[in-house]
């Protein structure tokens, strides 16, 4: 079976990691990177798309989306995790190939009405396009075949604030208006990703199966585990954003918890993903809301070795 899908992106090293890892997979089609803002800027993060795609040697369309939140001024953005350009170290070459004209929500609605019932949206940034995109056409649920979210976090900490995961919190409205929508949802939130830290030996691994791809990841990846690396003994990274892309693939590698879910968009609840678990609570307020698939668990060395087989196609 063939996953068609569209990969709303704001690369990010491990945006990169996650859109090899689809290029390599022989299941999945990439129909489009729809860009955002969130680890950098979004005119950076859609020269970023380009560069991805000239490394790997695909030709597919590459469209810039939302480059603010839907309320409130401009974020700040993650070079102290990513580097100056969203790649670490590296300075990538301005790419030669240019931008689809279209915005990232026109494409979003423009593939649903294209491929009906055929599309999974893999969002691995903030969710701005697809809030955009529901503006756009109210019935991109019904057109859609899912979405698929790495962030928040629904039964642990966050990772901005106590109660916030980055790329909810970096639009917190924009999710509210996402997680509402009618569609199936499912979340890959820190509850999974956070409890999965990467090796210098896994990066290693990439490189050896795939020099180009996997070499470019690894090189990445060194300002990456810099950060992650503060304050712990043993040297790691995440690579959060290829998570819902590994389950699309494998889906019998992860433990899944279905609840009603809550986006906050006050002062101190910015961006919380707060889930409570089907039968869990009385409470209307919780009981009427839409409820969605929160990824839990996975079975770390399976997913790694998948990660590496991959790149090694």
């Amino acid at each position: 079976m063939t996953h068609k899908i569209i990969l709303d992106t704001d690369p990010g090293i491990d945006d990169a990691m996650a859109i090899f890892f689809a290029f390599q997979s022989p299941d999945i089609e990439v129909l489009g990177l729809t860009t955002v803002y969130g680890n950098v800027p979004v005119t950076m993060a859609a020269q970023n798309a380009l560069t991805l795609c000239e490394i790997a040697g695909k030709d597919i369309p590459v469209t810039k989306g939302v480059g603010m939140p839907w309320v409130g001024p401009e974020s700040t953005y993650a070079h102290f995790v990513h580097g100056e350009h969203g790649f670490g170290h590296i300075k990538p070459e301005a790419p030669k190939t240019e931008l689809d004209p279209r915005s990232s929500a026109q494409f979003i609605v423009d593939m649903a009405r294209k491929y009906p019932g055929e599309i999974t949206i893999v969002a691995i940034g903030p969710l701005g396009n697809l809030a955009l995109a529901l503006r756009l056409e109210p019935d991109l649920p019904k057109l859609v075949k899912g979405v698929s979210i790495m962030g928040g976090a629904a039964f642990v900490p966050g990772n901005v604030t106590p109660v916030a995961e980055a790329n909810i919190w970096n639009d917190a409205h924009a999710a509210e208006i996402v997680f509402a929508a009618e569609w199936e949802l499912t979340m890959f939130g820190l509850d999974v990703t956070n409890f999965t830290p990467f090796s210098p030996a896994f990066v290693e691994k990439l490189e050896e199966k795939n020099n180009t791809l996997g070499g470019f990841v690894k090189e990445s990846a060194q300002f990456y585990m810099d950060f992650y690396s503060q304050n712990r003994e043993d040297r790691v990274c995440f690579f959060h954003d290829a998570f819902p892309i590994a389950h699309l693939r494998h889906p019998e590698l992860f433990e899944l918890t279905e609840g009603h879910v809550r986006v906050g968009t006050g002062t101190l609840d910015r961006g919380q993903t707060a889930v409570a678990p089907m039968g869990t609570t009385p409470s209307p307020l919780w009981n009427e809301a839409n409820t969605i698939k929160v990824a839990t668990k996975v079975d770390h060395k399976k997913l790694e070795q998948l990660f590496v087989d991959t790149y090694a196609l």
